[in-house]
């Protein structure tokens, strides 16, 4: 039981600095060395999909065949998700950045009862009205406030939100896990993005991936592949060995943790309206958990009752 919770403690830690780390590293390359978004978003791919196939000769997962075209629009989407949340990154303020990511949870919802018929409680539609109020107060009173930032974390909220309908859909329709869609989206991305970079960004020269970097600058780019790849796998350990409510939960504590790192380490501006913001987004989102732990615990408990003699 002991080293059960030693291993459990240890998983959390190493999700909450890889999280962190991720956000401020890539943060920092943007700012201190302007290194090339597509670029470092190619090389966080290339770490994960190595980083996976170290895990498959490792035995961590056993890999499914699919066909290329079963993965591609998932493949497009990743790479569309993750270049944009980089690109709100670079343009906006961490805190900015960070709740703009909230606002994936209502259009998620927003998706789901357009495009798939799915309906949702009225509380759990209340609770996005804080979420959505709190993500307005704070970008329309950043002072560091961006139109091109702004318009790069909407498109980057929209393909998000796309992306994790279609994955679940695309779990329960190919009957396979998180890491073994992983497994072939990475590469497929990674090959996505090998075609695109060179007509956005430089390869060569300065400010190309194969620019004249300073040895720090190389050393911090190869750092947050490593940092991209443990966030990917400590989400899925986290969530086998104990549940998606703990890592839901856990999630709230990295969100605080992030803004105020934000604050401190870039020395971003923060008013009193942007704390109100911030502190009305957190409040609906621990709303909408809240809500929605206490109806999977009544759908579990009603299929108990149902498979009672």
């Amino acid at each position: 039981m002991t080293s059960l919770r030693g291993r459990l403690a240890a998983g959390l830690l190493a999700n909450l600095a890889s999280s962190i780390c991720i956000v401020f590293l890539n943060k920092w390359l943007y700012v201190r060395t302007g290194f090339p978004n597509l670029s470092l978003t190619l090389l966080h791919f290339a770490a994960t999909w190595l980083g996976l196939r170290c895990c498959q000769a490792l035995g961590l997962f056993a890999p499914k065949s699919l066909r290329p075209a079963q993965v591609l629009p998932l493949a497009l989407s990743f790479c569309g998700f993750v270049v944009f949340t980089n690109l709100s990154l670079q343009n906006n303020t961490v805190g900015t950045y960070q709740l703009a990511k909230a606002m994936t949870t209502p259009v998620i919802v927003l998706i789901q009862s357009l495009a798939y018929g799915k309906t949702f409680p009225a509380r759990i539609k209340l609770t996005l009205i804080p979420i959505t109020l709190g993500v307005f107060l704070n970008s329309y009173y950043d002072v560091k406030f961006n139109l091109l930032g702004i318009i790069f974390a909407s498109i980057g909220v929209l393909v998000t939100s796309l992306y994790q309908v279609w994955v679940g859909a695309k779990q329960h329709e190919l009957q396979v896990n998180s890491m073994q869609l992983l497994y072939y989206q990475a590469p497929m991305s990674c090959g996505i993005l090998v075609c695109v970079v060179p007509f956005f960004e430089p390869v060569f020269g300065e400010g190309g991936i194969f620019g004249p970097w300073t040895l720090s600058a190389v050393f911090m780019v190869l750092l947050s592949g490593v940092i991209a790849f443990m966030v990917n796998l400590t989400i899925y350990w986290i969530i086998g060995n104990t549940s998606p409510v703990t890592y839901n939960m856990f999630g709230h504590f990295k969100f605080c943790i992030t803004l105020m790192g934000g604050y401190i380490l870039f020395k971003d501006p923060l008013s009193i309206n942007q704390g109100l913001g911030i502190t009305c987004t957190l409040f609906g989102i621990l709303a909408y958990t809240h809500f929605k732990l206490s109806e999977q615990d009544g759908s579990k408990s009603k299929s108990k009752l149902v498979q009672r003699p």
